[in-house]
């Protein structure tokens, strides 16, 4: 259940009040804000995708109402890294106000400078690097290199007067990381010894036992998968894994083949992580995609978006017939990626669609082909005995998620009471290494669809899902005002309903025979008379077909 809106007190002076504004209870749309002496630090922006009971929404965004009216106590926003669920949502914050100070390491910067490019915005932007400091108003900032499934991820901590607060990100502890950057847990150590008063850290594993899988197991069976396949090879994994990518240029090299990239977002990303370095790609083995048609089956790897089954990537066009690459008898396909909570409908029928066509699919279920960016419970017991922070706030994960982190937390002597399972919205004051929670205020879901920003409700979904699901049956009557007999119609249309518009014969007496009633017992106002019509036909169609359609009655008083 969700707690009860609770308005939070006047912050007081030299108390840091922390509130997450998304990322809790979802996998997705992640931002937290800081604030102390009436300035303001960001701390990501990010999107979470839809699913299938959202139609017809493209992306939805953390709810900003909170500090909409206070933009210009901002000082800055921090992005740990440049995941989508981290930066998708950065375009939309800087609509509000453009000249938000954006603080990111190289990759993760460039990655959200490309996206801000498109929605045409410049944004003012700050490169550091792990162990580099920056003050921002009251906010001194540290940041400490951590290890994800894509390079430069960061995580910061924030000392102020009231406390220090080290904020993980996405973060794991592989020992042995394909760009030789670990977790750099001395960093973790000596802040643990300064004193850490409050650790928002990282929820998605949790509830897995031990420690995630080296990135580079990877590699090996990417590489046996290729060299097994007789035709066309194609991958597909989130856009921004460049580890995932750098694995299958080394693999398709290994095996004498070419890469193709697929997808908008995964040639630009892709094209950002080479120029700056993050990328070593072998010579001569990417080759434009209008060119892989020349060569060989054999001889060619696709690497693609749309390993979430998301309907408008390449790879759900492509099981669809919708995309020029078919695949059929012979093509691999691999979906090297984790299942994100609520895609795993789309990603099934996906990979239904491609086994349907003939080509074998590769995946999580039956193959080595991906392992986890988040770090396990026993990587999370290892940050706790490290750090010793005083208090705990698990975010980024599903309740279970954070409930599991809570736990684990507790079971390396952090007490009860200090550790918090909170909720978007939730309002956590801290002060002199002590935090309560003073607050909850009401976050709700903004949605984008198509160019349209948070016009789009809950409601409005809801009449979609009946449209898309019950049908949509309109009817509409003409009554004499002064007797309410029927003078023309029940005129009746319905679409997604039934064929034969022949169904509703035998409800049309009753439409008839409900106005009558009602006008005689001095029933008059429009609205109350389609009422009767939306009742009457709503009754008859649950009892005759147990369905519950969109009915919209027009009646029309001559």
């Amino acid at each position: 259940m969700p707690n009860a809106v609770i308005d939070p007190p006047e912050l007081e002076r030299g108390t840091l009040r922390v509130m997450p504004v998304g990322g809790l209870g979802e996998v997705g749309r992640n931002m937290t804000t800081f604030e102390i002496d009436g300035k303001i630090l960001i701390v990501d922006c990010g999107v979470l995708f839809p699913e299938e009971y959202q139609p017809g929404v493209d992306l939805i965004l953390p709810d900003m109402s909170p500090i909409k009216d206070r933009l210009d106590d901002v000082v800055g926003l921090v992005l740990t890294h440049g995941h989508e669920d981290h930066i998708g949502a950065v375009p939309y914050l800087l609509r509000l106000r453009s000249d938000i100070p954006i603080i990111g390491s190289g990759l993760t910067l460039a990655l959200t400078e490309a996206k801000l490019k498109e929605h045409r915005i410049k944004p003012y932007s700050l490169t550091v690097k792990e162990g580099q400091k920056e003050s921002l108003g009251p906010f001194d900032l540290e940041f400490i290199a951590v290890n994800h499934s894509i390079p430069d991820a960061l995580a910061v901590a924030i000392k102020t007067d009231a406390g220090t607060v080290l904020a993980t990100g996405d973060f794991k502890m592989d020992q042995l990381p394909l760009d030789g950057r670990i977790t750099d847990l001395r960093s973790f150590a000596r802040l643990g010894d300064e004193g850490v008063d409050l650790f928002l850290v990282d929820s998605t594993n949790a509830d897995v036992p031990g420690f995630t899988p080296l990135e580079r197991s990877i590699g090996p069976v990417l590489e046996q998968v290729i060299a097994k396949a007789p035709r066309r090879v194609i991958v597909a994994s989130f856009s921004s894994h460049v580890h995932r990518v750098q694995q299958v240029l080394d693999a398709a090299h290994a095996n004498g083949r070419r890469v193709a990239l697929l997808g908008r977002s995964m040639l630009r990303n892709m094209t950002i992580a080479a120029e700056l370095g993050y990328l070593r790609v072998p010579d001569g083995v990417l080759i434009d995609y209008k060119k892989a048609k020349d060569i060989p089956d054999d001889q060619i790897v696709y690497m693609s978006t749309g390993s979430q089954g998301e309907p408008m990537a390449v790879l759900s066009r492509m099981a669809n017939l919708d995309h020029a690459i078919e695949p059929g008898e012979g093509d691999t396909v691999v979906l090297a990626s984790s299942q994100i909570p609520g895609n795993e409908s789309a990603i099934y029928r996906v990979i239904d669609g491609l086994t349907k066509l003939g080509a074998s699919v590769v995946h999580k279920g039956n193959a080595k082909v991906h392992v986890s960016g988040h770090a396990a419970a026993g990587e999370l017991l290892y940050c706790y005995n490290i750090l010793q922070p005083a208090n705990v706030l698990p975010i980024h994960g599903e309740y279970r998620h954070l409930i599991a982190n809570a736990k684990l937390a507790q079971d390396t002597g952090i007490p009860e009471a200090n550790t918090f399972l909170a909720e978007n919205g939730t309002v956590l004051d801290l002060r002199d290494g002590h935090v309560d929670v003073v607050g909850q205020v009401d976050i709700g879901f903004v949605y984008v669809d198509g160019a349209t920003v948070g016009e789009i409700t809950d409601s409005d979904l809801k009449d979609r899902r009946i449209l898309g699901e019950e049908g949509f049956i309109s009817i509409i009557v003409v009554v004499e005002s002064q007797t309410g007999r029927v003078v023309s119609g029940p005129e009746i249309h319905a679409r997604g309903f039934a064929e034969d518009d022949a169904v509703f014969t035998k409800v049309r007496p009753k439409i008839e025979a409900a106005l009558t009633e009602a006008v005689g017992n001095g029933v008059r106002d429009q609205h109350a008379l389609q009422q009767v019509v939306r009742r009457t036909v709503g009754r008859w169609v649950n009892t005759s077909y147990r369905r519950r359609p969109m009915i919209v009655p027009l009646v029309i008083e001559a």
